[in-house]
């Protein structure tokens, strides 16, 4: 039906821009509108007659809105602003016999809140054509019938209205009746007299038209039968009957009643009543008794789905003769509606930085009662930042009237409540609730105004100092603190080499190990961001204290740390007690209790003769000097710090009593090694390992004598004689001493067929025999008793006590400097050695003359000459205790100066000559590097022959 006379659309639409220009002035729009047009047909441009930028449409959240329907009839188009039809109108469903068919349609427009009422009139179109009830109308006319007699017949019924409803019938041509047609009723009229006896029955068409183009039409059959007997139809008493019903009458409620007479008498006058053409809606809402004429309430009476009933009766009577009345019901409005409260637009949530009077949202209030029922008044909760101020009809705003603040109110439940102005008046309320949106409004801020960590020095990188806490009240990533350091510099480097924050929890930690020497403190500015949009931040300053730790031992000023030089002070005989003799001057790196030092004497030579002030180390006398009291005094004083632990260090002192140096004999007779216990230590350990080895190869040496006397033969298989040019560099000889014949030279043999490598035999040599560079070989008979001297004198003479000093061995300008070693010279009796070489010119001669006064003073400047400089060095030393089966004895730290050294249990004299020395090294050199290009280049040694391989070669010779 959508197509039905849209030909007839063209001076409808042809109205339209006139009708929207008028409304446009009057401030409402309206579009007219004929009903069954097409699905999308463009009804008009809503943003060019409002004025609209298209281009703001979909940001705004343009959106139309029906009231008092669920359908929606049309819709927007926001790319073009054209209203076009969504859904099919029509007008007869929407507003019946109506004369006028309105549909209010919303236009809401956001950002900023906008709205617009539109109103769209249906116009009827000729759809629908006219309809009798019955397809076949019986009727019932006596012969006798008088001309002039009218008939009443059911009138046809049109949808549509106006012009398009029924406009007028046609009677098929006949020779007995004609048609009468007047405003309220469509009668037949007796135009001829009826012959039964010409024609029993008559069959006549009946037309309706309608006005409408193309016009529309409907038809009836009317069936008449011609009687014998005179009747007279119904008559009623009235033409239209009017009654007024009260909206939800309940049922079997008796509306109004009808009433006709029929002038006949007995069966032909009973008169029987009914609806003649009722609505498919009204059918079931009333019923008529066909007895007594009662309109009766069977169905819900609605004042807003109709405000008026019009209906046809029908009265008949006995012989089938009919007549027809119009029935009006209106219905009266009660106020039975409350009001409905609908949010047609809601700004959820709310953005918490939003101005006072912002539009939040659009509430539309219905009530569909009528006149003063349908008055509604709107109100909101006390105590809500926000008020609802009316619009159009029926329309408000809710604006807000305070500054919203999510941190402190997070979400609002507000009610709102609607009431008419009926009585009893109806109300209803909502409830809205609305949340207001974070905005990144707040920094971070720090629980504290500032922070401090303290930190022990020589901490462990990664080791955590503190932690730093912000808060943000923020929401989510608004509130999502993140920390850094920022940059900086501490003592030339970046701060970022010194500490570093974890980003997510504030804890800060040591990136390196730090020195309280070199730092005690430094600042460092820690700022907490978040992740809002723009991001805000906020800094604090953290203090990082270092403290100190016992970590540096007290550093000795003077006297110099010993080994680095010789510290003497003179103290004159005459002194007495409280005297202020020295002072040992100390500092430490340290602070604090771990900086206050301590001194004490922890030995001297005479521990009753001097003190030393505890805080101050001023050495003094504790009493009067005597001549009793020695004149080398040796202080050994120890510094400690207070801290926990404690730290120290020592140092020497060597006081000379005298009152001037002519008095002092000897300087040299002050050693370092009175000072200096460990060295002392060093050297008798060596002493006692020294003898200890010597024994146990002694001991060897007799076991292998032992197995030679049982198994002379063995002894001999395989031996080999390696000759000293094959011997390590550092080995050397031992000289003999006054109570053997001569020099003594052992040389080792060592057998290749043997897989133990032990010691075969052990010979000895006299003067007469061969270079030791140079290869031995004897026969087996030269060894058959090698001990038998050794068993006549088994004890050995202690070496002469005669201890011996050469030139070089003065200190000062009476001999070199020479901060070397000695070495241990077995020398016999008569001063000379046994062997040649360099070796010879060794001193070994009386002791030297006592050295002038003045060699002695000169000896002591130039002592106090190094210790100034504090330049002198111990040189390593060596001392020649060694022999070719005995490994090298070095002694570390020796003293600069050439000094007698009493070596308990030994006779040996501890000597230092340089010329020896330097013999020594040469001789060392020459057997360890290869001999000079003239001469041949030595051979390795050969085995010697056997007793063993000696024998298998003679029995070859004999075969």
């Amino acid at each position: 039906m959508g197509d039905k006379g849209f030909s007839a659309l063209r001076p409808i639409l042809a109205f339209i821009s006139f009708n929207v220009a008028l409304q446009l002035v009057n401030g409402d729009l309206s579009y007219s509108v004929p009903e069954e047009i097409k699905r999308g047909s463009v009804i008009g441009n809503i943003a060019k007659d409002l004025g609209l930028d298209v281009r703001t449409l979909s940001s705004r959240k343009f959106r139309v809105d029906f009231e008092g329907t669920q359908k929606r009839y049309c819709d927007m188009n926001l790319s073009t602003g054209d209203l076009i039809t969504s859904e099919r109108m029509d007008r007869e469903s929407l507003c019946g016999k109506k004369p006028s068919c309105v549909v209010k349609v919303d236009l809401v427009l956001e950002n900023p809140l906008e709205l617009h009422r539109l109103s769209l009139h249906i116009q009827d179109v000729n759809d629908n054509s006219p309809k009798f009830r019955k397809n076949l109308i019986e009727m019932e006319i006596s012969e006798s019938a008088d001309k002039g007699n009218r008939f009443s017949i059911e009138e046809a019924h049109d949808a549509d209205i106006g012009q398009n409803a029924v406009q007028r019938y046609n009677l098929q041509r006949n020779d007995n009746f004609v048609l009468a047609v007047d405003s309220n009723k469509v009668e037949l009229v007796l135009e001829n007299t009826l012959d039964r006896e010409k024609q029993k029955e008559i069959n006549l068409l009946l037309t309706a038209l309608d006005g409408g183009s193309p016009q529309r039409s409907g038809t009836v059959v009317i069936h008449v039968t011609v009687l014998d007997a005179n009747d007279n139809a119904p008559v009623f008493s009235q033409a239209v009957y009017k009654a007024s019903l009260p909206e939800n009458s309940p049922p079997d409620t008796v509306v109004i009643t009808v009433s006709a007479t029929d002038a006949d008498e007995g069966v032909n006058g009973d008169v029987t009543y009914d609806f003649g053409h009722v609505s498919d809606d009204d059918v079931n809402i009333f019923s008529i008794d066909p007895k007594t004429g009662e309109i009766r309430v069977t169905g819900m009476i609605d004042f807003e789905e109709s405000s008026s009933f019009e209906m046809r009766v029908q009265a008949k009577d006995g012989l089938g003769l009919t007549s027809y009345a119009k029935v009006i019901i209106d219905v009266t409005d009660k106020n039975d509606n409350a009001p409905v409260i609908h949010l047609k637009s809601l700004t959820n949530p709310i953005p918490e930085n939003v101005s006072p009077g912002t539009d939040l949202g659009i509430i539309n209030v219905q009530d569909r009662d009528s006149e003063s029922n349908g008055q509604v008044r709107c109100s909101i909760q006390q105590g809500a930042p926000f008020k609802l101020v009316p619009s159009i009809k029926n329309y408000y705003s809710l604006v807000t009237t305070g500054q919203l603040d999510r941190e402190l109110v997070s979400d609002y439940n507000i009610t709102i409540t609607a009431t008419d102005e009926g009585s009893p008046p109806l109300s209803s309320s909502k409830s809205v609730q609305l949340s207001v949106a974070d905005i990144n409004d707040n920094p971070p801020v720090f629980e504290d105004q500032s922070y401090s960590a303290y930190v022990s020095e020589n901490n462990k990188p990664g080791s955590t100092l503190c932690s730093v806490t912000a808060r943000d009240p923020d929401w989510r990533q608004n509130g999502t603190v993140i920390y850094s350091v920022l940059p900086g510099e501490v003592n030339g480097a970046p701060v970022s080499s010194y500490v570093s924050v974890n980003g997510d929890t504030g804890v800060i930690h040591a990136v390196r190990s730090f020195d309280y020497e070199q730092l005690r403190s430094f600042k460092v500015q820690v700022m907490a961001r978040d992740n809002g949009s723009p991001p805000l931040s906020s800094n604090v300053t953290v203090s990082v204290f270092v403290s100190d730790v016992n970590d540096n031992s007290p550093q000795i000023l003077y006297p110099a740390p010993e080994g680095n030089s010789f510290m003497t002070e003179l103290v004159p005989k005459a002194a007495h007690g409280g005297s202020l003799v020295s002072k040992v001057i100390a500092v430490d790196a340290d602070s604090g209790q771990n900086a206050w030092l301590s001194y004490e004497i922890v030995k001297s030579t005479d521990p009753g003769l001097f003190t030393i002030g505890v805080h101050s180390g001023e050495i003094r006398t504790q009493r009067d000097i005597s001549e009793s009291d020695s004149m080398k005094q040796n202080l050994i004083v120890a510094v400690k710090d207070n801290g926990q632990p404690s730290l120290s260090a020592t140092c020497s002192m060597y006081l000379l009593i005298s009152d001037n140096l002519a008095e002092v004999p000897e300087l040299k007779d002050i050693s370092y090694d009175e000072k200096n216990s460990k060295l002392t230590s060093y050297l008798i350990i060596a002493l006692v390992s020294v003898s200890t080895f010597f024994l146990t190869f002694i001991i060897i040496i007799l076991g292998v004598r032992f197995c030679r006397r049982r198994k002379p033969r063995l002894l001999f298989d395989g031996a080999v004689a390696i000759p000293s040019a094959y011997l390590p560099p550092n080995y050397a000889d031992v000289d003999g001493t006054g109570t053997l014949r001569s020099a003594y030279n052992y040389d080792a043999y060592l057998t290749t067929g043997s897989r133990t490598s032990d010691f075969k035999f052990v010979t000895s040599y006299n003067d007469n025999t061969l270079p030791a560079d140079q290869t031995l070989r004897k026969s087996p008979s030269d060894f058959v008793d090698p001990f038998d001297d050794l068993e006549t004198s088994v004890e050995q003479k202690p070496p002469n006590n005669d201890w011996r000093f050469t030139q070089g061995q003065r200190p000062g300008p009476s001999g070199p400097h020479m901060p070397y070693g000695t070495h241990i010279r077995w020398t016999p009796k008569d001063g000379t050695r046994a062997t040649g070489g360099p070796e010879v010119a060794m001193g070994t001669g009386p002791w030297p003359q006592p050295p002038t006064e003045a060699e002695q003073l000169q000896a002591l400047m130039a002592a106090a000459n190094e210790v100034s400089e504090a330049t002198a060095t111990l040189g390593p030393g060596t001392m020649g205790l060694s022999t070719r089966y005995s490994p090298q004895f070095t002694l570390q730290h020796v003293p600069d100066y050439r000094q007698n050294v009493y070596i308990p249990g030994s006779t040996a004299t501890l000597t230092s000559n340089p010329q020896q020395q330097q013999a020594t090294a040469q001789q060392a050199t020459q057997q360890a590097l290869p001999p000079p290009q003239a001469s041949a280049q030595p051979e390795p040694p050969k085995a010697a022959q056997t007793p063993a391989s000696k024998k298998k070669s003679t029995k070859k010779e004999k075969k």
